[in-house]
């Protein structure tokens, strides 16, 4: 049994800004080594545990230099870690049908959010707003098409309680396990719960999934050919954007381009935000 972990921050308790991971660094990467080191122990805690082959994880965050190898292997020797970036599927990368199952850690909303804590979409710098077939969607929902497409289940997701929000009262994607961490309150604003609280929650939960994941593994797909939009932050990445090939601009911020898979589309979507980053 192979797990694959995509870790994020937004999502996470004791996070409610981004000025936290410069002004307090130390701190910030202590708080997202912890809280994924929390779902290793419940992986451990499984009955399935000995089955388990690989821990593959993802640092997802900006730049993906955060999670700290050596602590989370002392922990796990099984794991590996990605780090860095741009690397090809991002938050995904080397996902492949191989894995039995995916955890998304540290998720947020995307914008647009009412109270969402940091909400955004891959890159608060550059994408708005973001659909795939005329319909809204945010990272949770592309990561697990993406998965959804390689035949992967995501069983559990771990972030804010505007994220679950929007998954489960907007119908978005509502089968996972989740934990909830913290109570968003504002875009740079949130309660964070109790620390032993998220701890244990997120123990038993993946526990519990590895333990039993059938009641977690509906596989969310899109229906393809994929329409993509892209909203952009401003109209001079945009100007940028639309010199691309395949590009066409619906208006001053907004463009849209054709993805025949979501691995296509994933990666449309981090060069348009890694371009467009220039720009901001």
């Amino acid at each position: 049994m192979k797990i694959y972990i995509s870790t994020d921050i937004e999502g996470l308790a004791g996070i409610t800004d981004w000025n936290m991971e410069k002004d307090d660094t130390i701190e910030f990467r202590k708080l997202y080594n912890q809280q994924v080191a929390w779902v290793l122990k419940g992986i451990q805690s499984s009955v399935n545990n000995d089955k388990i082959t690989e821990i593959l994880i993802s640092d997802s965050h900006s730049k993906g230099n955060n999670l700290n190898y050596n602590y989370l292997s002392d922990i796990d020797e099984r794991i590996s870690l990605i780090n860095g970036y741009p690397r090809e599927d991002y938050m995904l990368s080397e996902l492949n049908s191989s894995f039995d199952q995916v955890f998304f850690v540290g998720y947020h909303s995307g914008i647009g959010k009412e109270n969402g804590n940091m909400d955004h979409g891959y890159s608060a710098r550059s994408a708005y707003k973001i659909w795939i077939n005329d319909a809204y969607q945010n990272e949770t929902t592309i990561n697990a098409a993406y998965a959804a497409e390689l035949g992967i289940p995501v069983t559990l997701i771990i972030g804010d309680s505007s994220l679950q929000e929007q998954l489960f009262n907007d119908n978005m994607f509502s089968t996972p396990k989740f934990v909830s961490t913290k109570k968003s309150l504002a875009r740079y604003a949130a309660l964070s719960y109790p620390r032993k609280q998220i701890r244990l929650e997120t123990i038993n939960a993946a526990k519990e999934v590895i333990d039993n994941p059938e009641p977690y593994s509906k596989i969310k797909t899109l229906a393809e050919p994929l329409n993509l939009k892209i909203q952009l932050y401003n109209t001079a990445q945009a100007d940028l954007i639309n010199q691309l090939k395949d590009v066409k601009r619906l208006d001053g911020r907004t463009i849209e381009i054709q993805c025949s898979s979501m691995k296509e589309l994933i990666n449309e979507i981090i060069a348009v935000v890694t371009i467009g980053g220039t720009q901001a």
